[in-house]
């Protein structure tokens, strides 16, 4: 597996080979691709703090979920957050990615994902974060704001990229998309 850098990158885009759209002026760093912050975000409403989330339930994975619309938002202290990126990727079966977060904003306290920061070959969609603030301040998060970075790998081509894949539950997402592990065969 080979990092992609800089050259490659824009060379893979202009060939309409990886697709990240919109593209921002100076999206394009050393070996990664800035992203930004969309204006969609979800949350868990705290009235329903004592209801527990059963992950192949549905309706338990979308109870107190609220989706919000707006151009700033103030992420708390310990909250969980899900938010969108500005940018659309679409990936070949050659290529996958890793979304991180950005050094100046992890010196804040904020963390980009919890463990889902892996993108398949295949993937075509916006890219839902699983944001938190570790920090003991509260944090303004404002859409268009340089949010994360993602690194693009070459690989082998896959057998049957993402797009392709039955269990496939987030590719061509929007919005700020909450858990679909319900959609798993529930083992045991």
């Amino acid at each position: 597996m080979t990092v992609l850098v800089d050259w490659q990158l824009k060379d893979l885009i202009d060939a309409g080979t990886i697709g990240v759209i919109p593209l921002s002026k100076g999206a394009i760093q050393a070996n990664s691709i800035d992203v930004r912050l969309n204006n969609n975000f979800a949350g868990y409403d705290v009235a329903y703090a004592t209801q527990e989330i059963d992950p192949y339930d549905e309706d338990s994975t979308r109870l107190g979920l609220t989706a919000v619309t707006a151009d700033r938002i103030l992420l708390i202290k310990g909250a969980f957050l899900l938010a969108e990126t500005m940018e659309s990727i679409r990936l070949p079966n050659n290529i996958c990615a890793t979304i991180e977060g950005k050094s100046s904003l992890a010196r804040l306290g904020i963390t980009v994902h919890q463990t889902g920061g892996w993108i398949d070959c295949g993937f075509e969609g916006t890219i839902t974060l699983e944001m938190t603030n570790e920090n003991i301040r509260p944090i303004v998060l404002t859409s268009g704001m340089p949010i994360a970075q993602i690194v693009f790998y070459q690989t082998e081509p896959a057998l049957i990229p993402y797009h392709a894949r039955v269990s496939a539950k987030y590719n061509k997402q929007s919005g700020a998309t909450g858990s679909r592990y319900y959609k798993n065969i529930k083992v045991g």
